[in-house]
Formats: structure tokens, sequence, C-alpha cells
């Protein structure tokens, strides 16, 4: 019954709520860059993703970055966790879903929360290309709900090269997480994912004229409301909630097969009761469960140190399980 009854993770003083620990590191956490090579791969539908790597020649183990919503491979909490992992002497590999390069994709779909086939595709490539033979993932947000749906779906059917998994903040039921966000409480971190996904639409209408309609988009307010406009429609579900009921991870979780640990703060302003898979945890030896009181969404700083809670916490979870 792997649920972490503890957590070591303790806030700074002057981020003493979970609002203050989610907004301050997004704010002022400034990361260099660690990754520094650039691949460009097609997905089987012609489309591109672009890949960002740092290398460690000497090693056969890497570590799989998956960015959260409207977020990219350069973001502070991408690049916090792979100078973690680089200094440990592994391998990196972060990847910018369709659209988050800062290049948009070939197509009017982009990317959502349970498209798993693009992770897919990242790992076959890896696969088929590289000498790794120790592989984890790791995921943020959206990042760690597309990673754990990715691992329920294939349980039966991962390679022997994929060891083990890590995700931070995961809105597992995107239903509960989505209502959530709509709270007056939550209307900064709502107006912010809007702003630049109504950006990505209207660049969308401009090159693919006639395929996507202007719903009021400048009216929207929710994600009730865009993704029923347009998150659903461009990817093939029916309503807004077709795409959550079928895209959360929570429901995939009781297949995992590979040791995977979850970490969510019990005061992330992101995360509903049905965020929190407590039962799952106690029926799957394989998925490890983990709720700091503290440390918000995203959050987990570490003030005045280089390193967060979050990317010590994974480097000590994955390292146990790598066999190199």
């Amino acid at each position: 019954m792997p649920l972490v009854s503890t957590s070591s993770y303790r806030p700074p003083l002057i981020l003493p709520n979970g609002h203050l620990q989610t907004i301050y590191p997004a704010i002022f956490r400034k990361v260099p860059a660690v990754t520094n090579k650039r691949e460009r791969i097609e997905t089987p539908d012609g489309d591109f993703l672009d890949l960002d790597w740092k290398h460690n020649n000497s090693s056969k183990r890497l570590v799989i970055l998956s960015h959260g919503l409207e977020g990219n491979s350069h973001q502070s909490y991408v690049q916090g966790m792979a100078r973690v992992f680089s200094n440990a002497g592994w391998n990196i590999l972060a990847w910018n879903y369709r659209g988050c390069s800062g290049e948009m994709n070939r197509y009017v779909r982009s990317y959502h929360s349970g498209a798993t086939e693009d992770l897919d595709t990242v790992l076959e490539h890896v696969y088929e290309n590289y000498p790794f033979t120790d592989i984890s993932l790791i995921g943020f947000s959206l990042g760690g709900n597309m990673t754990l749906k990715y691992l329920g779906e294939r349980h039966d059917s991962t390679d022997d090269r994929l060891k083990s998994a890590a995700t931070f903040s995961v809105p597992c039921d995107l239903e509960s997480s989505s209502i959530r966000l709509e709270s007056l409480a939550n209307r900064i971190y709502m107006e912010r994912f809007l702003k630049t996904l109504r950006k990505k639409i209207r660049h969308k209408m401009e090159a693919f004229p006639g395929q996507l309609e202007d719903k009021d988009l400048d009216c929207m307010k929710t994600f009730r409301e865009f993704d029923g406009g347009y998150t659903a429609p461009m990817h093939g579900f029916s309503s807004a909630e077709d795409y959550w009921t079928r895209s959360s991870s929570r429901p995939f979780i009781p297949r995992i097969r590979i040791p995977t640990l979850l970490v969510n703060a019990l005061n992330d302003p992101f995360l509903a009761p049905a965020c929190f898979p407590y039962q799952e945890a106690q029926a799957n030896d394989f998925f490890f469960f983990e709720t700091p009181k503290h440390g918000g969404h995203m959050g987990f700083s570490s003030f005045n140190k280089q390193n967060y809670w979050s990317e010590k916490r994974a480097l000590e979870f994955l390292r146990t399980l790598s066999k190199e």
C-alpha cells in the first residue's frame, strides 16, 4: 500500500500559503538553460515535435521531461529538474508539445492533456535511435497527467527500457480541476492560461482560414468555455466534458505497472479532492502517492537554495530504481 504517509517538504516561512507557494517560483525563479541541443522529429501524422537535449555520453540513463499547460522546455521548473539530473550524470530530454517550442505546428490540432500519442512518438524515437537502457519519465501538471495516462494505457506493452516515472502537481481529474479554477480566488491563474491560449487560437485562425470560428473567444472566462469551444472540437471530442472524461489520468492509474510517484500538495489551489487518488495508491503496489501539506502548484520552493525540494525528491525516487 504505497501511500507515502509523511513528506519531508517544508516551505519557506515567507511563503505561508498555497497561492504564494505557486506564484513565487512562477514569477521570480530563473534557471539558466541546461538543455543545449535541439532536435526536430516528425510525427506519424506529418506534424513535428521539438526535443531539447543535454547529453552525457558516459551514461545510459535518460530522463524525459514533460512540461505543463502553455509551458515549454525552457520553463524554470523544467530546467531546474534538468540541472539536478544532469549533475547526477543522467542524459536529459525536455520535449515541447505541438505549438509550444516557439513555432506554430502544421495543423489545426495542437496538444491537450490526454495526447499520449505524442509522448509515445518521443519514446519510440528514443528507442529506435539512442542506446539508452534506463529511461525514466517526469511530468509536471498537464505533463504529469499525460505521463500517468500513458503508463496506464500501455501497462502491458511498455518497453523494458522504461523503468520508472515521477509526476508533480497533477490534475488527474480534469473536470474537478477545471471547475476549481473557475473560483474567484483562482481567477488570476485562469486568465493567465487563457491569455496565451487565445493568442494561439488567433494565430490558428489566420493560418487556417475557414477552419476555426470565433466563438466569442475574447469573452471566454473558463476552461469549460474554452475546452468546449476549441480544445474538444479540434481534437475529436464531443464536448468539454467528453474531453475531460477521456483525457483524465485517474482511471488509468490502477493499470500502471512500473514504479511511479505522484506528488500533489494538499494546498495546491488547482486541485480539487478528486485529484487525490488515495484508493488507487492503496490498491496498486507500483503507484506511490505523496501529499505534502504545502507546496502549492508546481512550487515546492527552497528559498535561497539552488535546487527545489521536488527536484531532489524526483532524483531520490528515480535513482533508487535505476539499474546503472
